[in-house]
């Protein structure tokens, strides 16, 4: 999943002042970037990897399965990078056991996927057929992890709705879908609840709401500027609380799992941490975006700050009402608690200073927040353009977490970095360094006093990212998209990754640096892999017995070079 919110971004350089603070509480001001934390991971720490259907699976249209939004969306031209598409993608309706002797390897203690409605359910409606080939695949691949003893983490929704609830009812703009979602929900408990103890109703809200209905950017493409994302969260989280609540009642008994929703959000950290203007700009900006969800499903209702702010811009608009939907007392009630753990996603971190938007320039989810967001160019940026490495962000996000809902079981559900140049390594020092940095935060959170249980690296393979096509690459595991058996092959990330696990632990300065040597020695210069390169297509035969390495390219063309040179010297 990946986030692409590329709006408005502005870079500049920041000239900070930070202070320490040792309060308890969470505190706006202070801002620990502290050295790295050679420390232990608790007991029973759960470490895993993630992926999802329409990104990785491919066979779009087999054994039964009906359209989702993004079989359509992306067979639009225009609507990604290229024009790619999810239609074979990593071919992992084929290949799962090879997928998971992969996080075996890895030592995984849990894998997170998720399920594809339309999959199961073609239309997206229960009565009208049940797809009993796709409940077979999930079955097949829940069992197989189990056989492995590995947790599988079942993400209920990551995105690709069935296309027929969308044309017939307009998706998620649609109060129907609550019941929709509910019933495909409860077919999932039925006949994979007895084996799933980890559900996820919802990934990463957020993209779902903004980026679907409100910037287009994302199926099913639809720009209801200043509404649509609201309304479309609005039931969103309905129907998370009503999916938790047929659990609650229906399931838990029997089956003692647990239910969640993984929520994705960026850190915003004040520009100035001593002027008030900008703390509250933060603060906003957070509460825009993770406490949109987290706040309803723990404390029953809307961040005051999106209420007062949508309200006021919405009124200033001569609009008789809100374009922020409200709940009712008995909807907040129900609502609040839903949530057995707090799955949370996050890759990056943003600088926030106020701006004022005038409402007569037309509202949307950006300008109603009334805050400009700004980088710190110095931040690496290897892949996404706005994914910025900044690791100290994660704790911080965490601490909020923290204080803003009692301190919930969380588990991390994303995180992660992906790389997007020509040619790609296996070599992937970058990916080595962010991941060493983010998962270090994590630890000092859970020093902190912050309840982390689990961590799950994205992702296990590269795969199909959504508008941005096979332009980006999040995975541990290299897939080569032009060879049509999809082959796998292990960065160097992978062996840095398996040596946190085995620890569980980040021992002392000379054991994590022994790592990452080892790490990068597996990939040495025979090792690097040439990926987006136009050549490839006619070194296929070749990607069947050995990996094609930009070492050997580079030294061909070398060769090439010196020949040229050595005749027109002659």
């Amino acid at each position: 999943m990946m986030l692409s919110h590329r709006v408005g971004r502005a870079c500049h350089v920041l000239v900070l002042v930070l202070c320490l603070s040792a309060a308890e509480d969470f505190d706006w001001s202070a801002n620990n970037h502290d050295s790295f934390y050679y420390g232990t991971f608790p007991n029973g720490f759960s470490w895993g990897a993630g992926s999802s259907a329409y990104q990785t699976e491919g066979a779009w249209d087999k054994d039964g399965k009906g359209l989702s939004i993004w079989d359509v969306f992306t067979h639009k031209k225009g609507k990604t990078f290229l024009n790619d598409t999810g239609d074979s993608s990593c071919e992992g309706y084929y290949k799962f056991k090879d997928d998971i002797s992969l996080i075996k390897e890895l030592n995984l203690n849990h894998y997170r996927f998720s399920i594809s409605w339309p999959r199961i359910m073609p239309t997206g409606i229960r009565s009208d057929h049940v797809n009993e080939k796709g409940v077979k695949y999930y079955n097949a691949l829940i069992d197989e992890l189990l056989k492995n003893n590995i947790t599988p983490i079942v993400t209920l929704y990551h995105w690709d709705l069935p296309q027929v609830l969308q044309e017939k009812y307009g998706g998620w703009q649609n109060i129907s879908m609550i019941n929709y979602f509910n019933d495909f929900a409860n077919l999932c408990f039925e006949r994979y609840g007895d084996r799933v103890k980890y559900w996820i109703t919802f990934n990463n809200p957020w993209s779902v709401a903004v980026e679907g209905y409100e910037t287009g950017e994302h199926a099913p493409g639809l720009k209801l500027r200043g509404t649509g994302a609201y309304r479309a969260a609005h039931h969103i989280i309905k129907a998370h609380a009503k999916v938790w609540h047929t659990y609650d009642t229906q399931w838990r008994n029997k089956q003692r799992g647990m239910v969640g929703i993984s929520l994705s959000g960026d850190w915003g950290e004040p520009v100035d941490i001593t002027n008030q203007k900008d703390i509250e700009a933060a603060e906003r900006y957070v509460q825009f975006y993770i406490g949109w969800f987290a706040t309803p499903i723990f404390h029953g209702d809307y961040p005051q700050v999106m209420k007062d702010f949508i309200g006021r811009k919405s009124a200033q608009q001569g609009l008789g009402t809100s374009r922020l939907p409200t709940f009712s007392s008995q909807e907040k009630s129900y609502i609040k608690g839903t949530s057995d753990f707090l799955g949370v996603g996050h890759f990056t971190t943003r600088y926030i200073t106020q701006k004022n938007f005038p409402f007569n320039r037309g509202s949307t989810y950006f300008s109603d927040r009334d805050v400009a967001e700004l980088v710190d160019p110095r931040w690496p940026d290897p892949g996404s353009e706005w994914l910025y490495s900044v690791p100290w962000g994660f704790r911080r996000l965490l601490n909020f977490i923290k204080t803003q809902y009692g301190n919930p079981v969380i588990f991390i559900t994303e995180n992660g970095v992906s790389e997007k140049m020509m040619c790609t390594e296996l070599c992937d020092d970058w990916r080595i360094q962010y991941y060493k940095g983010y998962i270090n935060e994590m630890l000092k959170a859970i020093r902190d006093g912050v309840n982390v249980k689990g961590y799950t690296a994205w992702s296990l393979l590269d795969k199909f990212e959504w508008d941005e096509g096979y332009s980006e690459r999040f995975g541990l595991y290299y897939v080569d998209f032009k060879n049509k058996n999809k082959p796998r092959y292990p960065k160097a990330s992978v062996q840095f990754y398996k040596r946190i696990i085995k620890s569980n632990a980040f021992p002392n300065q000379r054991e994590v640096e022994n790592w990452k040597m080892k790490a990068t020695e597996t990939c040495s210069t025979s090792n690097q892999l040439l990926a987006a390169d136009p050549l490839t297509s006619h070194m296929e035969m070749v990607t069947e017995v050995v990996v094609p390495t930009v070492c050997t390219l580079c030294i061909l063309i070398s060769a090439v070079f010196l020949m040229f040179l050595l005749r027109k010297r002659n």
